[in-house]
């Protein structure tokens, strides 16, 4: 638990991307301070100044404290305020104590100053975790897009298969992201693209990618060209687009390739590491989303609870 014994303001912020609501309260639970405040770093090194000039040690709480709450805290802790989090949903539920029910930013900044002040057991301390955690944060959090744009690039890439050659589209279905089957779209983007291509020229160009497969491949790409001696409206349009979505899915998954290993020296670097990876199904990337929740696992009483 936080001790705010010696706190003689609490500053609630409620945080959004161009501006905060501040809401200051002094240990009596008066309001000492109720506005608007933009977010940079003058008008809150001005805010933080006023409130330690006439009453002493500030206590800077957040419900966000990644992202869009970076900054106030920053600024917070160059100026030598305490600083904590009021975690959302602990938020939500005090919040259910409170009269009104319209949700206002001035209520809520007005909610975190109080329940810092009258419940400082909800605030989660940051001091020390924030650094360790926001570089995996801002890092998964990228992945996960990442991951997303993967997915519609795919699902974009089947479509457009399906559309023109359901038989080709069948043979890479599984593999999509293969890097054999994502160079031989990028280079020949149609059926006729392909045939034209052969197959000696075909595996020659696989090869490198699926020294295993390629011939094997190939021969499933022909016999699926076999299969349909129509042409589909829309192909050559198709041949157009497909090369252009290869080309893209492999940057992405290259993207990811690239941030999975900066992803595994983040989790090697904290303390529990070890103790996840000694865990059955953990891989790199849900390891490091755990430790973004859990941070140094400090709000866990017992190693008992932080295993559950």
């Amino acid at each position: 638990m936080i001790d705010t014994g010696d706190i003689d303001v609490f500053l609630g912020l409620d945080v959004g991307k161009g501006e905060h609501h501040a809401t200051a309260v002094t240990p009596a639970g008066k309001k000492a301070f109720d506005k608007r405040l933009p977010n940079t770093e003058p008008k809150l090194r001005e805010l933080f100044a006023k409130l330690q000039a006439k009453h002493g040690t500030v206590l800077v709480v957040v419900d966000q404290p990644a992202s869009i709450g970076a900054l106030p805290l920053a600024v917070a802790k160059d100026m030598g305020c305490p600083v904590a989090y009021l975690p959302g949903l602990t938020m939500r539920r005090i919040a259910d104590l409170y009269p009104g029910e319209a949700k206002t930013d001035a209520r809520d900044a007005f909610i975190i100053a109080d329940a810092a002040r009258a419940m400082p057991h909800t605030l989660r301390a940051i001091d020390g975790e924030d650094k360790t955690i926001a570089e995996p944060e801002m890092i998964v959090g990228f992945d996960d897009d990442l991951a997303g744009e993967a997915t519609r690039v795919a699902n974009r890439l089947h479509g457009l298969l399906s559309q023109t050659h359901p038989s080709l589209e069948r043979v890479p279905r599984p593999r999509l992201q293969h890097p054999a089957v994502l160079t031989l779209l990028e280079r020949f983007g149609s059926p006729a693209q392909i045939r034209k291509a052969g197959r000696r020229r075909l595996i020659t160009l696989l090869r490198p990618k699926a020294p295993r497969t390629a011939e094997r491949l190939v021969e499933k790409i022909f016999a699926a060209l076999d299969e349909q001696t129509v042409t589909a409206p829309g192909t050559e349009a198709a041949s157009l687009i497909v090369p252009s979505l290869a080309a893209s899915l492999t940057a992405v998954l290259a993207q990811r390739k690239l941030l999975a290993g900066r992803i595994e020296e983040l989790l090697e670097a904290h303390p529990l590491s070890k103790v996840l990876t000694l865990m059955p199904g953990i891989g790199v990337r849900t390891g490091a989303r755990i430790l973004i929740e859990v941070g140094y696992g400090s709000t866990f009483p017992t190693a008992g609870h932080l295993a559950t």
